[in-house]
């Protein structure tokens, strides 16, 4: 599955392209996301998730029929029950595509056509349904993930030793207790590397859960540490997160798993999964398509 999975995205990723000076919307190269799931015992019928992807375009740049030019911040949201995901690399290519290209006379006329192409252009190429919106400079910074705390404020780092910088989710360790308890995690290095080229992807993890189970700190920041020399694209991180910590908490216990990784190329990706049985209160200014939502610096 992994050579099926390169071979897909290895079309433009790590490879040289020239810049495509109008619009293309052949640039775009979907990825069967079964083709990862079915490693980590995700069904595509039953996934035992909700959740999206969430691109931040932040050098989105088109012209008016004048050839004058305007650049925004384009949000797309991305349901992860999409037959297929998008390669980021095409993505970034075909978004570029745009940025010599003349749409109206007008730029809010121009922004309008060139989000109903987007829309159209991922929909048709993911097989499923995509919400966009263009984000510009007057826009509310929205703060989320302000009650998480990070994990790193709780550790003994002088005594922690971390040896396993492959994914191992035998680190992760869980102790019963008496009463339903909340908990609010983050981690903030977190780091991947893509499966194609092998460059490192840095982000923040944010993990809410509701269980009688305590998932040690020092397990979980094993754990995500673990994914220091694994090679996959940020949304597979993600499902993987999510799946390996709910195989430890009981069936009907609540979680919550973020990935705000920091932008490579212009663009960054924030895949967010949740258990069917509930919804997180931080969803609505992150998946709202008319909000900036970041968390820290990093973002």
């Amino acid at each position: 599955m992994t050579d099926k999975i390169n071979e897909i995205a290895s079309k433009f990723l790590g490879q040289k392209v020239g810049t495509q000076e109008s619009y293309d919307s052949n640039l775009i190269v979907p990825i069967p996301r079964v083709l990862n799931r079915e490693r980590y015992d995700i069904s595509d019928k039953d996934l035992p998730f909700y959740g999206f992807d969430i691109w931040h375009a932040y050098e989105f740049s088109a012209l008016t029929n004048n050839g004058v030019p305007f650049t925004r911040l384009l949000k797309i949201k991305i349901p992860c029950e999409s037959e297929y995901m998008v390669e980021s690399k095409s993505l970034k290519l075909y978004l570029n595509s745009f940025n010599m290209t003349k749409f109206k006379d007008t730029i809010d006329d121009s922004l309008k056509t060139c989000k109903d192409l987007i829309v159209k252009d991922l929909a048709e190429k993911l097989n499923t349904r995509i919400e966009a919106n263009f984000i510009d400079n007057n826009a509310k910074l929205c703060k989320i993930f302000d009650r998480y705390e990070n994990m790193a404020d709780f550790t003994d780092e002088k005594n922690l030793v971390i040896t396993n910088f492959k994914e191992a989710p035998e680190l992760l360790e869980t102790v019963c207790g008496d009463i339903v308890k909340e908990n609010f995690l983050t981690f903030d290095s977190l780091r991947s590397n893509c499966r194609v080229t092998h460059q490192p992807d840095f982000g923040d993890v944010f993990i809410y859960y509701k269980s009688k189970r305590c998932i040690t700190k020092t397990g979980l920041i094993k754990y995500l540490t673990s994914f220091r020399n694994e090679y996959h694209f940020h949304e597979e991180c993600c499902e993987m997160i999510f799946k390996r910590i709910s195989d430890i908490l009981d069936k009907d216990d609540n979680l919550f798993v973020c990935a705000l990784y920091t932008r490579r190329g212009g663009i960054d990706i924030c895949p967010v999964r949740w258990s069917k049985n509930f919804t997180p209160q931080e969803l609505s200014n992150l998946l709202d398509t008319t909000q900036y939502a970041r968390y820290g610096v990093k973002q």
